[in-house]
């Protein structure tokens, strides 16, 4: 080669200052290690364990081929935001010279050399499953096919769209001494390419694979292909990159054309918010949202055919190490896999079910007069999400409703929430909105909807310094008679319909004036000022969340030692929290039962004599996101339950507003012990038990028994005793 020897810039040339690193600070010594280090799981292994389990669902053959095609695009994505935010801040604290050891005892150094091992060989196992996924796609009629293998009619089909699509949308970007290394965005999909000119230099460029366009392309016109061998017509795809690729001569007319490669960069997506200093919190996180997209790289993905004099070039430019480059066989990307779950295929995919309404909601048209009868308890995705939208519907017409406030945290692009929010307000009712900005990734959706409410009159409210708003509430106050009566819904999962149908969720619809007094004082807390200490009936974070929770727990502990039976039942997204851990420790010690289903990250180490012999820990992976957050108290036989948006983690019960609520009516209580926890508890078709050691097996039915999968029994019977919504 001529030109970039090495690799290395090219004399005179610019590197982008915002990819240099920065100076290496000299290594701290290695702090002591705390004496309870062993008692826990390091907190992102545990994370990547999880990672492992979303990968065991794409490569279980009982799923249908599609969805498993769909898991693989799930690790993806939610490997891609695992270095966006835990990898970006482990090196943070790198840099800034931390040198703080983690619960089990490890330096950041050390948790990022694990990550980097563990994180690989997750990445390289899912190019291992779509490789045995494709012959199954062929089977089909579905071919992801290489450019080099088309037929001449599939090439000139990519060719064609080539030059009428996608060329008019990419922007070569050049690097040589007079145009700097060009900023690479976060996420994107890139070909590094070398070309020849006519003195016989090679010149490096940059083509950026634009994300407005899909990313597998058909290249078969459907009315000229033979069927398939399931009776449908074939379905042949393309990678873009590839058709990119292939017509590179027309982006660098009288150069020729060396070589391309395809790279994936991710960046640091944190956003540090300095709130005392930010005079407008919309403006600010406005900013930090497009800055986002030039953190600081934390990841590089390549292919295997990438030569190292390319790779060093963005080594050198892009401000990184060598072990921040992951060499992986194509295709880079995995999380557009997604765009093969839109095929028009239902054989393929999970059975579609119709979520339902629950019969204390059928009695007519007014939703207040069903919820003054009995308090309501929605399960989602198995019940529909609609009552909720009809609810805030009917009130935003409803002469006799005087105000509606209401947390918005994960909202999404389009909301009928927010619609009959803009309703109620422009129908002149006091209309008080929470929208919380710094929902991770959902910052650009809730600052445009921040705004609609805003034009309308709405009192909107960003938050509070130094704290997230992740409690789920809707509160709706009515006039009646000659008073006023209060409304609630409380849930564990976000407004937002869409993930309501993808996520297991709960919430509760009542009157209860406890429950009322307690939502109004939540809101004065989060929009005026108040020292408020305790509540009625709540626990919220960070007022009174962790002491609560933790004397239920003492409490469990103090019914054992007078004798009684002592169980504990949580389940819940992520445990993390060392006081927490350290509290059910001592209830096993003390003999309580601890029954823990725990979906992703837990760093309780269960099944140590002497210390949690007493605790079992499983995790659900499958049809649906498990989301909701159950908490069980025997309580001597006076049981209880807390349901709410918090897990148990130090920023849910520290650095975020939270609340936990009681669930009341008997009816209900019997509903979430027997069938949502005993259910899940008893599941042997998608449940894993975590072992001491860290690893987790599957769970496996009984000599002669079917397996139990919870989500589907859940489908089969919560519909028995509802109807699909009208």
């Amino acid at each position: 080669m001529h030109g970039f020897k090495g690799g290395r810039v090219p004399k005179g040339s610019r590197r982008r200052t915002g990819d240099v690193s920065p100076p290496t600070r000299a290594r701290a010594p290695h702090p002591p290690v705390p004496p309870d280090a062993h008692q826990y799981f390091n907190r992102e292994l545990s994370v990547l364990s999880f990672f492992r389990r979303v990968l065991e669902e794409a490569q279980d053959e009982r799923n249908p081929l599609l969805e498993r095609a769909r898991f693989l695009s799930i690790l993806g994505s939610i490997l891609a935001e695992f270095f966006m935010v835990r990898v970006a801040g482990l090196k943070q604290q790198m840099l800034a010279g931390v040198v703080e050891l983690s619960t089990d005892g490890r330096t950041p150094a050390e948790v990022l050399l694990e990550i980097r091992q563990v994180a690989l060989e997750l990445m390289r196992d899912a190019r291992t499953c779509l490789q045995r996924l494709l012959p199954l796609l062929h089977d089909e009629g579905i071919d992801i096919l290489d450019y080099r293998v088309l037929t001449a009619a599939q090439r000139a089909a990519a060719d064609t769209y080539f030059e009428q699509v996608v060329f008019p949308v990419l922007t070569p970007l050049a690097f040589d001494p007079g145009r700097p290394f060009p900023y690479i965005s976060n996420v994107s999909m890139n070909l590094a390419v070398l070309v020849r000119d006519g003195e016989g230099q090679e010149r490096f460029a940059r083509v950026k694979v634009p994300q407005t366009l899909p990313r597998l392309l058909p290249v078969d016109r459907q009315e000229e292909a033979p069927e398939g061998g399931s009776g449908t017509p074939p379905t042949n795809l393309v990678w873009l990159e590839q058709v990119i690729a292939a017509n590179l001569s027309h982006l660098f007319p009288g150069m020729e054309v060396l070589e391309a490669h395809p790279f994936r960069v991710t960046r640091d997506a944190e956003m540090e918010i300095q709130q005392l200093e930010a005079e407008d919190l919309l403006e600010t996180i406005e900013r930090s949202v497009r800055e986002r997209r030039f953190g600081s790289v934390v990841r590089v993905t390549v292919d295997t055919g990438m030569p190292a004099t390319i790779r060093d070039i963005l080594t050198d430019n892009m401000g990184i190490e060598a072990s921040d480059i992951y060499t992986l066989d194509p295709p880079l990307g995995t999380s557009d896999l997604a765009e093969l779950h839109t095929l028009d295929r239902p054989a393929l995919k999970f059975p579609p079910f119709q979520s339902a309404v629950p019969p204390a909601l059928r009695a007519g048209d007014d939703p207040f007069a069903d919820i003054r009868r009995e308090d309501i308890l929605l399960h989602h995705p198995y019940d529909s999400f609609a009552p909720v939208v009809d609810l805030l519907r009917a009130a935003a017409r409803d002469p006799d409703v005087l105000a509606i406030k209401q947390t918005l945290y994960r909202i999404g692009r389009k909301s009928p929430v927010v619609e009959s929010l803009l309703e109620a307000a422009a129908n002149g009712k006091q209309v008080a909105v929470l929208v919380e900005l710094k929902a991770r990734f959902d910052e650009e959706n809730n600052i445009g909807w921040a705004r609609s409410l805003e034009e309308q009159g709405v009192h909107v409210v960003y938050g509070l310094p130094g704290l997230k708003i992740h409690s789920k509430i809707l509160l709706l106050v009515r006039k009646e008679g000659r008073g006023i009566r209060r409304y609630t819904h409380l849930a564990t999962g976000n407004y937002n319909p869409v993930t309501a149908h993808q996520y297991t969720d709960l919430g509760l619809l009542t009157c209860d004036e406890a429950f009322g007094a307690d939502a109004s004082d939540l809101f004065n807390f989060l929009t005026g000022y108040s020292a408020k200490r305790e509540f009625r009936r709540f626990l919220v974070a960070p007022i009174n969340l962790r002491t609560g929770f933790q004397a239920l727990i003492e409490r469990e502990i103090e019914c054992v030692r007078q004798g009684q039976e002592g169980h504990l039942i949580f389940k819940l997204n992520h445990l993390a929290d060392a006081g927490i851990a350290q509290a059910l420790y001592r209830a096993s010690r003390a003999g309580v039962k601890v029954d823990l289903v725990v979906r992703s990250t837990c760093i309780l180490r269960p099944g140590v004599k002497g210390l949690s012999e007493n605790i079992r820990i499983t995790s659900i992976v499958g049809r649906f996101l498990e989301h909701s957050r159950v908490y069980y108290f025997r309580n001597g036989g006076k049981e209880e339950i807390y349901v709410g948006s918090a897990d148990l983690m130090h920023r849910n019960l520290e650095k975020r507003v939270e609340t936990l609520f009681p669930i009341q009516d008997p009816r209900l209580l019997r509903y979430l012990r027997d069938d949502v926890l005993a259910i899940s508890l008893a599941d042997t078709a998608k449940a894993r038990l975590l072992k001491a050691d860290g690893t987790h097996e599957r769970v496996a039915p009984s000599p002669g028994d079917e397996p139990l999968n919870s989500q589907q029994w859940m489908i089969d019977h919560r519909a028995r005793d509802v109807v699909a919504p009208s």
